[in-house]
This record gives C-alpha cells, structure tokens and sequence, in this order.
C-alpha cells in the first residue's frame, strides 16, 4: 500500500509539473490576442450587452485589438449610442470590420464605424444610408400632415430655391441636426470624412468599400481578418486617456467571443414581436386563471411571461399611449364576453388593433411589429371572446341543473306513504315527500314541485303510443 501510495503521488506531481508549463491561452505563451465581436443583424439592446460584454473581457486579457465585425442594416439610436461610448471609453483599440463581402454597416452601422479606431471594409460591402428614422410619426398609410394649398400648382423644379434634403417638420429637423453633429463630432475624433458623414445623413448616402477608401470615410479594405490584422501591423492609434499605442498584430493570435446567456436572453425576448406575444401570453394566462380559479398553471405562466413581456418593452422605446389603447381593449373585450352588447366588443377590437400599431414609436430596422403578429393575436383574442360568450348563451338557454327547477319532472319511487305523505327515494337520495292522492310502496311517480325540502310528488302522465293512448 506504501508503495501503491507513492506510485500515485509522483504521478499526480509529474502530472501537475507538465500541465503548469503548457501555454492556457495565447497572451499566457507571450503571444498577441485579438478578440472579435460580430454584429449581425439590427442593433438593439442585445447588440449593446453584448460588445458591452466583450470590451470588458479584452481588457482583462489584454488583448491586442478588438476585431468589431458588422453586417447590419442599422437599429435604435439608444443601443448605437451605448455601443460608442464604450468603444470611445475602451482602453483597448476597437477595429471596425464590415465583412465578409455582400454586409453593410448601414444607419447606426455607419456611426459605429466611425467611432472606431480603425475603419476597415471588405470589397464588396457598403456603408452609409444613416438618416435617422421618424419617431412618432403618422400611422402606415396616413397623411404624414397637412398639404400646402399651392403645392398642386408647383413642380419640383418651382420650389424657389428650396433644398430637396430640407427636412419637413420641426420635430424631424431637430433629429436630423443632432445626427449630424454626432457623426461630425466621431468624424472629426477619427480625422475621417466628415462632410461626406453629414451627406450620409442629409442624403441617405452610401459608398462602397473601394469608394469609402478613396473619400477618407474608412482607413482600410481587407478581403479576411487574416489580410485586416497583417494591414494593421505597426499603425499608431489613440485610445481612451490620450494613450498612443501601436499595434502589433501580425502573428497574433485570432479568438472569437460568443455572447453570453444575458446577451442571447435580450437578444431573443427585446424583438418586438416576441416581447408582444409575451405580453398577450401573460395576459391571457391570468385571465384563464381569474375564469378558473385553482388552475395555478395559467396564472403562473402568465404571470411569468407578462413580466418577461414588460421588462423587454422597458428596453425598447414604446409609445404608452398605444399600450393604454392595447389594454382597454382587452378590458373592453372582456366586458364584451361577458356583457354582449357588440359595440363594446368592436370597440374593443379597434382599440387593440390601434394600440398595437402605435406601441413601437420607432421605425427602425429589424424593430417592426409584424402585421401577422397583431392580427393573429386580435384573431385569437376575439375568438376568445366568442367562445365565452357563446357559453353564456348555452348556459343561459340551457335547463337548470341545480336547486328546485333542476328537481321538477324527475322520476321517483315511492319508499313508504300514510296518508297524504311519506318518502320518496329521487335523484340517488331519500326524501320526505307529499302529494294529494294515496301512493302505494314502490309505485313510480314524478317531482312536481319542492317546497322547504319537501317534494311535492304526483302520477306521471300515461305516455301516448303510436296506437292510441296506453
């Protein structure tokens, strides 16, 4: 056993001894690191935690450069607007990639790329299209305002002089300006294009990877991140704190970081039509609760999904206005399911139907509410309704099942009688029973009435056959 025991313990050191010398990760070995973060897809809260995420840990591990790779046909200004102050703030140097050939950085996109220490695209990408979207603006298919009495006597060409970019409201303007200082603010950091900046904003410009390169918008065209880190070998950049620090990214060594479980959480439940299911889930669950009470199961995953559904709308820039509309008309369905007067049911329907178009008050990419979406959830939620209350109809025609109407008409044996009364065996029980006329022990007879508990008994009718009476 000595010396089984001593066999054990050398193994175990020289186990220990070789796996302490062997290189865990590339910046342990005296290698460069490069880190890369991919966007894919519309910005969003998701796309914020999760290069939130990554800055954070390439900074532990000293990284050499952080790769931000994008394809993207932009998304909300919050989430773009977090992703650049971390990138700003990064001590480490942020390169963004719009790759591989065929993506775009486009909208938000296109500001993050500017932010960045270094811009690169691949042939064959784009990036521009940055025009900030209407907020609030009419509902599909309406008139955005009001229009000028002249305008059907003028032309395009008879506008006096007036830009065709000019923005058309107040409201517009004011969002259309501050993007411009932004993008011109990022532009001037990075000593890149700053008027061509403002045109992608005013015009919904766009260039491609070889166009960006010639007007200054990017500073490199790489067709893989293999060509990208050779290119950016021995470039200066400035990072956050006025520090200089040149790249040494020729040999190093190329590591990808996967989002984790929060980012992929907020991922799925911030699109908007999956928080809105989550809502209309958690409603409908506590109203199947509240109908059955005792269920537990519908009240606890409604009740689940409806704060799951309203933590994401917290994330998401929502119209509270089309929200209240949303509700009424679910309470005002309900009302209707059990009140049918069918002006509040159609109410109701309107209600929801405008609430749910108005709750997003953005329209940009990838953060549309599907119209499949909202009608199939007012679909289910009228019928819903109809299904109720068409069973408060058939309860309401139906015979009672209960109390002194449910006993009239049902037949019963005579057990014993003196007199004018006796008991009676009706309905699996027994009964004290009176009647007018002399009943004999065993003698089948029906319920006329019940009165303090007491059955009021007589013969039943002779049942008329085909023949003639019986």
């Amino acid at each position: 056993m000595q010396t089984v025991k001593a066999a054990f313990i050398a193994t175990m050191a020289i186990v220990a001894l070789v796996v302490s010398h062997l290189p865990s990760s590339a910046e342990e070995s005296g290698g460069r690191l490069a880190l890369t973060v991919a966007i894919d897809g519309a910005i969003g809260p998701a796309s914020a935690s999760y290069v939130k995420e990554a800055l954070a840990k390439a900074s532990e591990r000293h990284a050499e450069v952080v790769l931000l790779r994008m394809n993207t046909p932009g998304g909300l200004n919050s989430s773009m607007r977090e992703i650049i102050a971390d990138v700003l703030a990064s001590p480490i140097p942020v390169i963004g990639y719009v790759a591989p050939s065929g993506a775009h950085a486009a909208s938000a996109g296109t500001y993050i790329l500017y932010a960045t220490h270094i811009a690169a695209m691949a042939p064959g990408t784009n990036i521009g299209a940055a025009t900030p979207v209407q907020i609030g603006g009419p509902l599909p298919g309406l008139p955005s305002g009001t229009p000028d009495k002249g305008s059907k006597d003028k032309k395009d060409g008879d506008q006096q002089g007036e830009p065709k970019d000019q923005p058309k409201d107040a409201m517009t303007a004011k969002a259309t300006n501050d993007a411009v200082a932004f993008i011109r603010s990022l532009a001037e950091l990075r000593n890149r294009n700053a008027d061509w900046a403002e045109k992608a904003v005013r015009e919904a410009a766009t260039l491609s990877a070889n166009g960006a390169l010639e007007a200054h918008a990017i500073d490199l065209v790489a067709h893989d991140t293999a060509e990208l880190l050779r290119q950016l070998d021995g470039r200066v950049v400035e990072v956050a704190g006025d520090k200089t620090q040149r790249l040494a990214t020729k040999d190093a060594v190329i590591e990808a970081i996967d989002p984790g479980w929060i980012s992929r959480f907020l991922g799925v439940i911030t699109d908007p039509n999956v928080a809105f299911i989550l809502l209309m889930v958690g409603i409908y669950g506590l109203i199947f609760e509240f109908m059955s009470p005792g269920a537990v199961a519908p009240g606890v995953v409604g009740a689940i999904c409806l704060l799951i559904g309203l933590y994401a709308l917290n994330l998401l820039p929502i119209n509270y206005a089309g929200l209240a509309l949303m509700l009424t008309g679910i309470v005002l369905l309900t009302v209707e399911a059990f009140n049918p007067t069918v002006v509040i049911g159609l109410g109701g329907i309107i209600a929801f139907v405008l609430g749910a178009l108005m709750l997003f008050r953005v329209e940009a990419p990838g953060y549309h509410l599907s119209w499949w979406v909202i009608g199939i959830t007012a679909a289910v939620f009228v019928g819903l309704a109809l299904v109720v209350l068409g069973s408060l109809r058939r309860a309401a025609k139906a015979p009672a099942r209960v109390g002194a109407q449910a006993m009239r008409g049902l037949p019963a044996e005579v057990l014993d009688w003196n007199g004018n009364e006796g008991h009676v065996f009706a309905h699996g029980e027994r009964w004290q029973a009176r009647g007018a006329e002399t009943f004999a022990p065993g003698e089948r007879v029906e319920v006329a009435n019940v009165v303090d508990l007491t059955l009021l008994i007589r013969r039943a009718p002779a049942r008329t056959g085909e023949g003639g009476t019986s």
